[in-house]
């Protein structure tokens, strides 16, 4: 099989999509022709009604908030609120409890992606899906893993197709192309995704987070010896030295990512979750949707606000 032929498998993609998704534990996306698309509420929040006013109020991971659709209130940064934040470092640092920042990020973030981008072996699937897992909206992805369900083939195998590494690179864009037409997913990319100028349309739909992992870190989780599910470390004797100048060559590319999460040796899946929950709500208070500042702008000048 060539990767021309592969082309064929990649186009079923929508369908394979949605029995991917539709076999998670989380609520079931539908197809949108654009990333910008935002769902319906998902199944976690449960919808009562104020009896005195017209204001939804929905109950997601033990916090109450207000759709964001409607304008009379906003979903706000709970780490902005040291009340809160001692109740949920009482309750085990929030990692598995009621009240995980992580429950929040849905409602702030509107139906956007988020992409997961690093060298191999940076985590960027366990961490993912543990992060979707956490916000309770979210879909996890891994594009390694459709690409091989796909074709029926493992990624070791497309690289040895005639065309290589080129031909991968060519397979991985259309699956990223149809990946990034659905919403609320966070996405767990292959290291090498971020070569392809054409690819960053794509990923900058969605908040891009990148997983800065060292090579020596990275060879430490894989036992330091060569991985066979890893194809750029079988071309080479030396995988430490093949890692360090693979991220020497990315590593340009990779800083273009929203922000970055600086991973030490002694931080677990758990830990880097973590840390993007946190940044990611102080991302979003740093960058407020075009509709929020549309509507701190009508309100200074004294106008009626209409969404």
């Amino acid at each position: 099989m060539t990767t021309s032929a592969i082309v064929f498998f990649v186009r079923l993609l929508p369908f394979l999509l949605c029995f991917i998704l539709g076999n998670q534990s989380t609520t079931t996306l539908a197809f949108t022709p654009t990333s910008t698309s935002i769902s319906s509420p998902s199944s976690f929040i449960k919808t009562t009604t104020r009896s005195s006013s017209k204001s939804i109020i929905l109950n997601a991971g033990g916090f109450e908030w207000v759709d964001p659709t409607d304008d009379s209130q906003s979903v706000e940064n709970p780490f902005k609120d040291e009340e809160l934040m001692k109740k949920i470092t009482d309750e085990k640092k929030g990692t598995n409890a009621s009240s995980d920042p992580a429950r929040l990020l849905g409602p702030r973030l509107q139906g956007s992606n988020i992409y997961l981008v690093g060298m191999m072996g940076s985590g960027k699937s366990s961490v993912g899906d543990k992060l979707a897992r956490r916000m309770g909206s979210y879909k996890f992805l891994d594009t390694d893993e459709i690409i091989e369900k796909a074709t029926s083939l493992s990624i070791p195998e497309i690289f040895n197709l005639e065309e290589g590494e080129d031909g991968f690179r060519n397979v991985e864009s259309q699956v990223l192309d149809t990946v990034h037409s659905y919403v609320r997913c966070v996405v767990s990319t292959g290291g090498g995704i971020v070569c392809k100028i054409e690819n960053w349309g794509k990923l900058q739909t969605g908040i891009v987070v990148w997983l800065d992992v060292s090579p020596t870190i990275i060879m430490n989780r894989i036992g330091g010896k060569k991985d066979t599910n890893r194809p750029l470390l079988l071309q080479n004797d030396d995988p430490l030295q093949t890692l360090t100048d693979l991220l020497n060559e990315r590593e340009s590319k990779y800083s273009q990512a929203d922000f970055r999460v600086e991973i030490t040796e002694d931080m677990d899946e758990d830990q880097v979750a973590s840390q993007i929950v946190k940044d990611l709500h102080n991302y979003i208070d740093d960058n407020p949707p075009a509709w929020k500042l549309a509507k701190e702008k009508a309100q200074e000048e004294g106008l009626d606000w209409v969404k």
